[in-house]
């Protein structure tokens, strides 16, 4: 893990070796969605390498392109290094609890500059006004170098920026190294992931405060500039807002 120069944020390189498991689920009731949020607080039995937890319930698609039904919850699950095969049989391989539908697991790691937390996070859900944004991406496989250098160059430092002017919570960009599972019938794709905590009221993107924060840590990075290059390589097929239902995860900025 690197400290970035503002004293404010950490940022974690893909050198420091932070692999999440990502699982994209669907709680089908009541009794399920309770018994996923009792499974998501077990993350001590997950072993020594596992660094926290995230379990978002889906609340509202703010933009879409494909017509797939939508999937009930989000779950991201920090480790160390190495993820066990002892736990992906646990949460891949094996059957879910009784009601919930595994739709997708992989393997996904940090893209280069773009994966800031703020010194103190401590998850989002005391603060009730903030939803976390979930961005579903699905970029060329021909064009990941262009993806991960845009990113390196203008999108993480600026979005670094606003987490240090505390104008997101967090920005977690990550990249699929591997799709353990995907159910047939999801009908959707993607290979990259970002994670961030916005202010759910009037939420209409990150256009403004990326441009202004661009305008101001590159000199070509305007928000019409740099969008226009990504417009090109890669697509959304998915962008929803979350409830955050359970979050122990500050141990991954430490």
């Amino acid at each position: 893990m690197t400290g970035d120069k503002d004293p404010r944020i950490i940022a974690i390189e893909p050198g420091d070796r932070l692999v999440v498991l990502a699982r994209i689920l669907d709680a089908s009731s009541e009794h399920a969605k309770r018994a996923l949020e009792r499974e998501a607080s077990e993350r001590r039995q997950l072993g020594g390498t596992c660094l926290g937890r995230g379990l978002y319930r889906h609340d509202s698609i703010f933009r879409g392109q494909s017509d797939a039904a939508v999937w009930s919850h989000a779950e991201f699950t920090y480790f160390r290094e190495i993820i066990s095969g002892d736990v992906i049989d646990r949460l891949v391989r094996s059957p879910p609890v009784p009601s919930v539908v595994l739709l997708r697991a992989e393997i996904l790691l940090t893209t280069p500059a773009s994966f800031v937390l703020p010194t103190n996070w401590s998850g989002s859900s005391h603060r009730p006004g903030h939803k976390p944004s979930i961005e579903y991406l699905d970029v060329h496989p021909s064009r990941l170098a262009d993806y991960r250098e845009i990113m390196r160059r203008y999108i993480g430092p600026a979005a670094a920026k606003l987490v240090a002017l505390n104008k997101l919570e967090t920005f977690r960009s990550m990249e699929a190294a591997a799709v353990l599972f995907q159910d047939p019938s999801l009908g959707s794709a993607w290979n990259q992931i970002h994670l961030s905590e916005v202010v759910a009221e009037g939420f209409r993107g990150f256009g403004e405060e990326l441009d202004a924060a661009l305008r101001q840590t590159v000199p070509d990075g305007s928000f019409a500039n740099v969008f226009a290059r990504l417009n090109d390589i890669r697509t959304i097929p998915r962008w929803t807002l979350n409830l955050p239902v359970f979050e122990d995860d500050a141990a991954v900025g430490n």
